[in-house]
C-alpha cells in the first residue's frame, strides 16, 4: 500500500488540476460597503450541457483514510463548496493516456471549496468533519447537467493511504 500525506490546499499546488474557491485576492464591494464579492473564482467548463447547482451530504472520513477508486468527468467541471466551515481531503491526479497517475491528496482549511477541471481524476467527496460533530457534511455543488455518459470511474490495483496531516 503507497501512503500519501496530505499537502494544504493552494491556488498554485492546485493548479493543473482545477481551482480553489475561497474569499481571498481581488473583490469589489457590494451591498453599500457591507459585502465583499470575489468574481471568476473558477472555470466552469461544460460540453453539451448547462450548468446546475446540488446540495450533496456526505458521509464524513477519518484520516488515515484508504482509497482506490477515482473518478472523472469528461463532459464538465465540478464544483465543491462546504455549507459549514470543516476540513475535507481532495484527492487528485494527472491523466496518463486514459488512467490516472499516481494521485496527490490535498487539506482544504475549512473555509475553501474547489473546481475541479473537466476531466480531472480525483477522489470521492471526503469531509473529515460534520457541523457539530454529525456524521455528514453538507456541500454546494456546481456540475453539468446533460445528455451522454459524464462519468468514468477507476480502481487502483492496490489502495492507497492518506496519512495524518503531519
Amino acid at each position: 500500500m503507497h501512503t500519501l500525506t496530505p499537502e494544504p490546499l493552494t491556488a498554485a499546488a492546485f493548479a493543473a488540476f482545477g481551482d480553489v474557491l475561497e474569499a481571498a485576492g481581488p473583490h469589489r464591494l457590494i451591498n453599500d460597503g457591507m459585502c465583499q464579492r470575489y468574481d471568476d473564482l473558477a472555470r466552469l467548463d461544460m460540453v453539451d450541457g448547462r450548468a446546475g447547482v446540488a446540495i450533496f451530504k456526505a458521509r464524513t472520513r477519518h484520516l488515515p483514510y484508504e482509497f482506490s477508486l477515482v473518478e472523472r468527468h469528461p463532459l464538465g467541471s465540478q464544483a465543491f463548496s462546504p455549507l459549514h466551515q470543516q476540513q475535507f481531503l481532495v484527492i487528485v491526479a494527472t491523466d496518463l493516456a486514459g488512467i490516472p497517475g499516481t494521485p496527490r491528496a490535498f487539506l482544504t482549511n475549512g473555509a475553501q471549496g474547489i473546481n475541479l477541471h473537466r476531466g480531472t481524476w480525483h477522489g470521492v467527496l471526503t469531509p473529515l468533519a460534520g457541523p457539530d460533530h454529525a456524521d455528514t457534511a453538507l456541500f454546494a455543488a456546481v456540475d453539468r447537467v446533460g445528455p451522454g455518459a459524464n462519468l468514468e470511474e477507476y480502481l487502483y490495483a492496490s489502495a492507497f493511504r492518506v496519512a495524518s496531516a503531519a
